[in-house]
């Protein structure tokens, strides 16, 4: 397999870029408000590191996704770390508006779709999956539904498994809703994605393709 040769100012964004991840990772990890919702919740972190780096000398993404990964990494830390349900800063919005439930939760699942929604774009160019760019972003959008469904599923299987304690990973917090409004969030942080960031992406990606 042939390596990818890294310049001097990618080794210092690949530095900063794993400080930033394992700084937020330890600070996480320290007095969570439950460890087993924290490892239920950190570990797609994790998991997500490990294939970038398995991947790195074979498929090296755009810098613009691996920010984004970072930033979605972040998100996912900080619900483990404090549980969903339980974001202080969520909890003062929340009051402010006179909201029944923190909604931190909403910020995850935007994200779910917002930094999937370029990853997808991103291989479906590279890989020249799909020759009609018109077809791109209907496909993108529905990989990304499919995401959040097959997350709703996991977060269902994960209640059956460990009943009553499953209520903070879920977190519902008495939402009737919570599943649809999950999946629509998804689905509108990749279309906001998609229509917002095309051109920065689109210039990355011709620049990796040189």
């Amino acid at each position: 397999m042939k390596r990818i040769e890294i310049s001097k100012r990618e080794k210092i964004s690949i530095a900063i870029w794993l400080t930033l991840f394992f700084s937020v990772l330890l600070w996480s990890g320290i007095n969570p408000a439950d460890r087993f919702i924290w490892i239920l919740e950190v570990f797609p972190a994790i998991i997500g590191l490990i294939i970038l780096i398995i991947s790195y000398n074979k498929f090296k993404f755009t810098p613009l996704i691996y920010w984004l990964i970072l930033i979605h990494c972040i998100v996912l830390m900080i619900g483990g770390h404090y549980t969903y349900a339980g974001v202080p800063f969520f909890d003062s919005i929340g009051n402010f508006f006179e909201w029944e439930r923190n909604n931190y939760d909403k910020i995850g699942h935007f994200m779910q779709g917002f930094v999937p929604a370029l990853i997808a774009r991103e291989l479906l160019i590279r890989l020249k999956i799909i020759n009609k760019k018109k077809w791109i972003s209907p496909i993108v959008l529905s990989i990304c539904l499919s995401i959040a469904a097959i997350y709703e599923f996991i977060e269902w299987f994960v209640a059956l498994l460990v009943g009553e304690s499953a209520e903070e990973f879920l977190g519902t917090q008495g939402y009737v809703w919570d599943t649809q409004s999950d999946m629509f969030l998804c689905l509108i942080g990749a279309f906001i994605a998609l229509i917002t960031l095309f051109r920065i992406h689109d210039k990355q990606i011709e620049k990796m393709n040189k």
